[in-house]
């Protein structure tokens, strides 16, 4: 369970370090992409074994990562489109009931069995989810932008789900913070493709504040996903309760930091949101 709570702790940390970026006027954008430099610069450090670049194309999980480092800069950017013209309570629900992808996909690849208090925990997890993201703000929603939460909903769970499966059938324990490392690496390189491109319109201008903010999120995002790996890794555990457990907490989590740290408001539903979360944690992890 250390892992899976380091990992928690750490992912709700990049919460925190969002709503600095706010508070900072830092370009998310360009943060992020210096963040996926950091994170595969750290990656390397703490990888024990020799490190050759003619090797790594080698692995069995290369190619995975890949695809991963692209899912990672598309399903950014959804997330960004769908905050700014759905909401960005939608977006939070969409990204984190995403776990019920890789649960489903656990239950069916890998015959994971799921009693019955753990289907409930499951369902009231999702529950917890709806709830603790909602805020008390009125949000013009359209039809026609319906598809951008599903989008964000298909990308973030088939995240969660391919790195399970790279866990399960291709990358040994010591090579956790090596693959990590070359998934963020992936997506640092599609992301400056991105402001390449960019820059033909709008001039590349180098701001300290965007890589102050970049080298501060880099650390916390490499270990949410190093633990991550590490608790999936875990045989007393299958992945339908690590991923259910580790996405409700984060939320849960993340919501307390929100109204110690920054005096947000929280409201009804957000408190029902709390306790349901507690109740699917528990059931989750105890049954």
């Amino acid at each position: 369970m250390l892992n899976l709570t380091l990992s928690i702790l750490f992912s709700s940390l990049i919460f925190v370090i969002f709503k600095l970026f706010s508070i900072y006027k830092i370009q998310t954008l360009y943060a992020i992409i210096t963040n996926y430099v950091v994170a595969c610069t750290v990656g390397l450090f703490l990888y024990q074994g020799p490190v050759s670049i003619s090797s790594v194309p080698e692995k069995p999980w290369f190619f995975g990562t890949l695809a991963l480092g692209l899912l990672f800069i598309v399903v950014f950017n959804l997330m960004a489109a769908t905050a700014q013209k759905v909401g960005i309570s939608v977006a939070s629900v969409a990204t984190k009931m995403s776990f019920v992808i890789p649960v489903i996909i656990g239950v069916i690849a890998y015959n994971e069995h799921l009693s019955f208090l753990k289907v409930l925990g499951i369902l009231l997890a999702m529950g917890a989810v709806y709830f603790a993201s909602m805020k008390e703000s009125k949000t013009s929603f359209n039809i026609n932008v319906l598809l951008l939460p599903v989008l964000v909903f298909l990308g973030s769970g088939t995240i969660d789900a391919t790195i399970k499966y790279f866990q399960e059938k291709h990358v040994a324990p010591a090579e956790f913070s090596l693959f990590s490392s070359v998934i963020f690496g992936s997506a640092a390189v599609v992301g400056l493709l991105f402001i390449l491109l960019q820059s033909k319109k709008n001039p590349l201008k180098i701001n300290i504040k965007n890589i102050v903010g970049g080298i501060v999120l880099g650390v916390p995002n490499f270990f949410s996903i190093f633990f991550l790996l590490k608790a999936l890794n875990n045989p007393n555990f299958n992945s339908a309760s690590i991923f259910t457990i580790n996405n409700v907490a984060i939320v849960m989590f993340s919501t307390l930091l929100g109204i110690l740290l920054f005096k947000e408001k929280i409201s009804l539903k957000n408190w029902i949101g709390i306790a349901l979360a507690i109740i699917s944690i528990s059931l989750v992890a105890l049954t």
